[in-house]
């Protein structure tokens, strides 16, 4: 199945539309910080305590960045609908919280009434932009126009092994760190954490129990999709990379600017096990995301819109010596004249 072209450009402006929003609260940020690094300290969690929260968070850069490329792929390639697909369910995820948290009575003071309501209402429609794109995503694939069409691709073996183990421990990480906060915080704290009541966090921001929980299933879908060679693994996978990179490079930044790597042993256990799994996050996305973003395999031999894939042999026909069959319909000799079909019965010295 292959990406028609009506969907293919609803496809793109749906996603250049989600890439718009987000670079114009960026934008909002950057006029209202004095620095851009400042900005940059507040996605990381250093931020001045006593200036003005940025609307943004770590995620609207990572999200910008998906949204451009799968805008860019989707108008290139009749093959990507898993890709549309990824992204409109990582946005569904992670913008959903924002219909409760910014009408919420815990977020009054933090921002102006007029700010939150148009945050509110840019969350619903980012919320049905994301839905339109699911839904294009799986009603805008059409038959192969001919025998040769292009078919999505699956991770090659060796990308699959890798990108299961990456993606599924840092799952497993993930998913262990939020086992230990349940533990440690008790089940109302914790379940404030996951819905991001009395959370210090921006207006755009995602609580952060419910973004690790959508990383870990991000992750493990991609990662067990690997396993078993699903075409929607590869951009599944890219998008649950580009989180972990994302996070993981915040960490990193932190940690050089306080100089936690050089003092590694003088942290607690549990700060060396945080630093530790946050850098862990930034090594497996990147490996992740350059290993996914290679050339995957085709799903059948020889798609292309002109004939084999490159480097597979030409597929055995009737009639074929060397050659194979002829515009006429008739085959081809070895030699690669044309003639009739061979007799069922060839007489001696055919």
């Amino acid at each position: 199945m292959i990406f028609t072209r009506g969907a293919r450009i609803t496809g793109t402006v749906l996603c250049a539309a989600l890439a718009v929003v987000t670079a114009v609260w960026i934008a909002r940020d950057l006029m209202e910080t004095e620095r851009p690094v400042d900005l940059w300290w507040f996605w990381a969690g250093q931020g001045d305590a006593g200036a003005a929260p940025p609307v943004t968070s770590l995620l609207d850069p990572v999200l910008l960045a998906v949204y451009v490329v799968v805008a860019v792929t989707v108008m290139r390639s009749a093959v990507a609908a898993s890709a549309l697909f990824a992204t409109g369910l990582l946005t569904f995820a992670v913008r959903l919280p924002g219909l409760w948290v910014l009408g919420s009575s815990w977020m009054d003071g933090r921002a102006s009434d007029e700010l939150r309501t148009r945050a509110l209402l840019c969350a619903f429609g980012v919320l049905a932009v994301a839905v339109a794109l699911i839904v294009t995503a799986l009603a805008g694939r059409g038959a192969p126009d001919t025998a040769y069409a292009l078919t999505p691709t699956r991770p090659a073996q060796g990308v699959a092994v890798t990108s299961f183990l990456l993606l599924g421990a840092a799952a497993g990480i993930w998913a262990a760190w939020e086992v230990y906060w349940g533990q440690r915080l008790g089940l109302d704290a914790y379940l404030d954490r996951v819905t991001g009541e009395s959370v210090l966090m921006p207006l755009l921001g995602t609580p952060p129990g419910w973004l690790n929980a959508a990383i870990v299933l991000l992750c493990l879908a991609a990662a067990v999709g690997a396993l078993f060679g699903t075409p929607f693994s590869r951009p599944l996978g890219m998008v649950a990379a580009a989180l972990l990179v994302g996070v993981g490079g915040a960490a990193l930044a932190t940690a050089l600017r306080y100089e936690q790597l050089d003092r590694f042993s003088e942290l607690t256990t549990v700060e060396q096990l945080s630093l530790a799994s946050m850098l862990f996050g930034l090594g497996a996305g990147a490996l992740a995301l350059l290993a996914l973003a290679r050339g995957g395999e085709e799903d059948m031999p020889g798609a292309g819109p002109y004939g084999p894939a490159w480097g597979q042999p030409e597929p055995e026909r009737y009639g074929q010596g060397g050659g194979g069959f002829g515009p006429d319909g008739y085959g081809q000799g070895g030699s690669g004249g044309f003639g009739p079909p061979p007799p069922s019965s060839p007489p001696p010295g055919w």
